[in-house]
């Protein structure tokens, strides 16, 4: 199952690669959101040099709620996967408002994802596969990135996962 998880990102790494993000997005029907507000004291997104971090994103819908509940207990692993890929969503909608155009994009460098799940619950590497698998297919070679996947006891508003994110961008 591994290997072809692998073989899958590479024929994604190699296919996305020829095509900018904003196309991307297009071509698999992805609407971005209207970025949320920060629903504390903080900002979404802090540019340093040509590094854009980007604070912890969760799962918001298009009608402005979020995707919740603590997996292995409320929600399965495939309603997980599906929660982390609509927080790409979220987190791309964020970096575009940030940056203009995707395709200023150099390389997703790190990503930090956070499963609202169970003491037993073990596979947070696979639930943050639904971020990781949409920002390869949008971004190819240069969205492979460092990964961290962590269980946790609770994220704000109950999300099922929530993500942080540091890209490198063009000036």
């Amino acid at each position: 199952m591994r290997v072809l998880h692998i073989v899958f990102l590479i024929g994604i790494s190699i296919c996305a690669s020829a095509q900018d993000a904003e196309k991307k997005l297009k071509d698999l029907k992805i609407e971005l959101l209207k970025p949320a507000a920060p629903i504390g004291t903080y900002t979404k997104a802090v540019r340093v040099g040509n590094l854009i971090f980007l604070s912890g994103h969760g799962p918001l819908k298009s009608d402005g709620s979020y995707m919740t509940g603590k997996v292995g207990k409320d929600a399965t692993l495939e309603q997980a996967f599906m929660a982390a890929r609509q927080t790409a969503i979220s987190m791309l909608s964020t970096l575009k408002a940030e940056v203009g155009d995707l395709n200023k994009v150099k390389r997703v460098v790190k990503v930090l994802g956070m499963v609202n799940c169970t003491e037993d619950f073990t596979d947070q590497p696979k639930v943050m596969n639904g971020f990781s698998d949409l920002i390869v297919s949008v971004y190819g070679e240069k969205g492979i990135h460092a990964r961290s996947a962590v269980g946790v006891i609770s994220l704000p508003a109950n999300m099922m996962v929530e993500v942080e994110m540091i890209v490198e961008v063009s000036e």
